[in-house]
């Protein structure tokens, strides 16, 4: 086999499928494929498959990194047509059909499936990220734990050396499923995981507050819902701030309509945008960037080339929208892989329906809501509920295992994992704490 992916059988090329990204929607094409007559690359910058909904909990200190990711290559080992390359795709040749890497390599195809995703998108305020991150990797997940950990450590030294306590304050911009759990998790980092561990602040005084722009959080959802999740979230303390469109974002504050507002960590959790690969196709994207399909989830004109997940916008065959969720990219990675073996198969290719299963958003301790279909659940049944599915879904029997064990700890004991700052933000700690004597 050749650096392209070809796998010759018998003296036959058999067709060639790259797969871009590694996440929901390119994991699930790959498992389609695996095992059939197609020798499939699968492209990701990171050697790892993250298990997206539960980054938060990392971002929180209840997980680890380890136990939400798993090994792109062991993942995909069990098959031996499914192999793997670490780069980062940054141009598409769809009239060559290959795709070139960061590198300059070019990587052949005869069928292309495009999942890369999406990224934080600001609004045209790309420098709001310095001071209020996103939370789309582990990478942010960690920054994002470093930032608030950081946070109660500087007001526990200040306590310490001048004996004033004062609150903390965090902001959370953005109402949606990640705004809500951000929001409610923080709340519970300072009202339960650390009020024991800090002697000269109370942590329970911190003031945790959402920012969302519309009349209602979780737009997405019923209002029943919506109302449902505000009045949880005030139950541990958060401030829900509805109408309250942030416009500027600088070090240790944020502007809300006219109004400057003090804050020690501003995260960001409203706004995304698809993976600028969507430009390279040449072909036309809608205003937010992603790419208009067809039915069978293919590029119009290129019926080589599929675009799921994040990046496409398309209409199913039951006349809805589908929604830039996990579940989705799942499925659509699921059907990519089925029209290109019914092309092989020839066999007609069948038209992407989504099944919704329903929305959850979990909100603090033993805290969600979830709708399926008619059903809607709140507190501790939509949050059994929320658990149970997350477990479910994640990748591997050991990560199941773990999570699993973790909950149960933390929901018995009302703690978490050990809110450790580790080497990885050694430059930021330094900065927070710089040395007041020479070596």
């Amino acid at each position: 086999m050749d650096r392209t992916g070809d796998m010759p059988i018998r003296g036959v090329q058999i067709p060639r499928v790259v797969i871009v990204g590694g996440g929901f929607g390119g994991l699930y094409a790959a498992k389609g494929l695996s095992n059939e007559a197609v020798a499939v690359t699968l492209i990701d910058r990171k050697n790892h498959h993250t298990f997206q909904p539960l980054l938060y909990q990392v971002a929180l200190g209840v997980l680890s990194p380890g136990e939400i990711a798993s090994s792109l290559r062991r993942i995909l080992q069990p098959a031996r047509n499914l192999h793997t390359i670490l780069g980062e795709v940054v141009g598409i040749d769809v009239a060559a059909r290959n795709v070139q890497l960061n590198d300059g390599a070019l990587v052949a195809y005869d069928y292309l499936i495009l999942a890369a995703g999406a990224r934080h998108a600001y609004f045209g305020h790309d420098e709001w990220e310095a001071d209020a991150p996103g939370l789309k990797t582990i990478e942010d997940a960690v920054e994002i734990r470093s930032r608030l950990l950081l946070a109660f450590e500087r007001a526990e030294q200040k306590a310490q050396l001048t004996g004033r306590d004062e609150p903390l304050s965090f902001a959370v911009i953005g109402g949606g499923p990640t705004g809500v759990e951000l929001a409610g998790a923080i709340a519970d980092l300072a009202r339960l995981a650390l009020a024991k561990d800090f002697k000269a602040i109370d942590t329970m005084q911190a003031r945790v507050r959402l920012y969302e722009g519309a009349s209602r959080i979780l737009g997405t959802y019923s209002e029943d819902s919506s109302r449902k999740a505000a009045e949880q979230l005030e139950q541990l303390g958060v401030e829900v701030c509805t109408d309250s469109l942030v416009r500027a974002v600088q070090p240790g504050r944020i502007r809300v309509g006219d109004e400057w507002i003090a804050t020690d960590v501003t995260i960001w959790a409203t706004g995304v945008a698809p993976s600028p690969l969507a430009k390279t196709l040449g072909v036309a994207t809608d205003r937010s960037g992603r790419v208009p399909i067809e039915q069978d989830l293919s590029v119009p004109g290129h019926r080589e080339v599929f675009v799921i997940g994040d990046m496409a916008a398309l209409v199913d065959a039951n006349g809805r929208p589908v929604p830039g969720l996990a579940a989705a990219a799942l499925q659509q990675g699921q059907q990519a892989a089925r029209n290109i073996l019914n092309d092989l198969q020839r066999r007609p290719r069948e038209p992407f329906r989504y099944v919704d299963r329903g929305s959850m958003a979990t909100i603090g301790h033993h805290r969600a809501v979830a709708e399926c279909g008619r059903w809607h659940l709140s507190g501790i049944p939509a949050w059994l509920l929320w658990s149970v599915v997350h477990v479910f879904l994640l990748i591997g029997f050991r990560n199941r295992i773990a999570v699993m064990l973790q909950w149960i700890w933390a929901y018995a004991t009302r703690n978490g994992s050990s809110p450790l700052i580790t080497d990885f933000q050694r430059t930021e700690a330094k900065r927070a704490f710089p040395s007041t004597h020479s070596s």
